[in-house]
């Protein structure tokens, strides 16, 4: 059997190179697409594979079209919004990502922009600690529960909203559970957001919200930029000129709000969560033992279609 790597943003040569052990230790075909320029070169390259790893690359219909013989694609990595489910599920194609190998590599990136903001974008003039301030995580998942325990070695007090993780749960780790979104964000000086991108949560996180916040209160967004309303986020921002944004996924009007809000707004040039060597080793070793075990086995524990 052929396993497709197409990445037009490779991986490191050490994932690679770990990738290219696991599968052809499992008796496996090896094939690298790295840095293509045209849609047409994936189109040619899945031709005949029968699984298929990618990073952020879109898996469209039209990619699934051209894969006759694809039993399997994994996205390495936490998010699978790049991948088509529906016309996956269609040709009985199982899609997975791989969930948790990013998660640390997010958390330290959301604690970074939380020191970032509240230090004057790193410019002069008097800032404020993390120690003492109330952090509220928004989804307490891999990354929510790591941010967590990082932001309490700073000594913050941190709260939680998730209604699918039970309390005592949350509150084993030493953290506060709160039983509704309003009350974590009335609550905390940070909010650390990690909702998924879901028919439910597009453009949930508006002035409703943002407004409860206190003052200088700050939303840290490592999640999707689907989930803000990047317009309500303007006009209370307008409305209040202690609020802070930073975000590792630049909005719409990214131009419009650094002009307007210069060090209460930032924005990282592309997405940098998962942009750390362990995470894209881990990440690409996690997708070729999940295809390994699904292709031997027909294990489909990260299954999300």
């Amino acid at each position: 059997m052929k396993i497709l790597v197409a990445t037009e943003k490779p991986f490191a040569k050490l994932a690679v190179d770990g990738i290219r052990e696991i599968v052809e230790d499992a008796g496996f075909e090896l094939c690298l697409l790295e840095k293509y320029t045209d849609v047409s070169e994936l189109y040619l390259a899945v031709a005949d594979v029968d699984a298929l790893i990618v990073r952020s690359d879109k898996v469209t219909k039209e990619v699934i079209d051209a894969a006759k013989n694809l039993k399997i694609v994994v996205r390495a990595g936490a998010g699978f919004d790049n991948l088509d489910l529906a016309a996956c599920t269609a040709r009985n194609i199982v899609a997975m990502n791989t969930p948790g190998q990013n998660s640390n590599a997010v958390a330290e990136l959301a604690i970074g922009m939380m020191i970032y903001m509240f230090r004057n974008c790193f410019n002069p003039g008097t800032g404020a600690e993390l120690k003492g301030k109330k952090l509220g995580i928004h989804a307490y998942g891999n990354v929510g529960r790591l941010v967590a325990n990082i932001a309490k070695g700073f000594g913050m007090l941190v709260y939680a909203f998730d209604p699918f993780i039970p309390a005592d749960k949350i509150k084993a780790d030493g953290v506060t559970p709160l039983d509704s979104v309003e009350k974590l964000y009335s609550t905390s000086h940070f909010i650390s957001l990690h909702i998924p991108a879901t028919e439910e949560t597009k453009k949930s996180i508006g002035y409703h919200l943002l407004s409860k916040m206190p003052k200088g209160g700050c939303l840290v967004n490592t999640a999707r930029k689907e989930v803000i309303n990047e317009d309500e986020l303007l006009k209370v921002m307008e409305e209040r000129a202690d609020l802070k944004y930073c975000t590792d996924i630049a909005p719409t009007n990214a131009e419009e709000m650094k002009s307007k809000f210069t060090t209460r707004f930032f924005a990282t040039p592309k997405k940098m969560g998962a942009e750390t060597a362990e995470a894209n080793i881990n990440a690409g070793l996690a997708a070729a033992t999940q295809i390994v075990k699904f292709l031997k086995k027909g294990d489909k524990t990260f299954q999300v279609n």
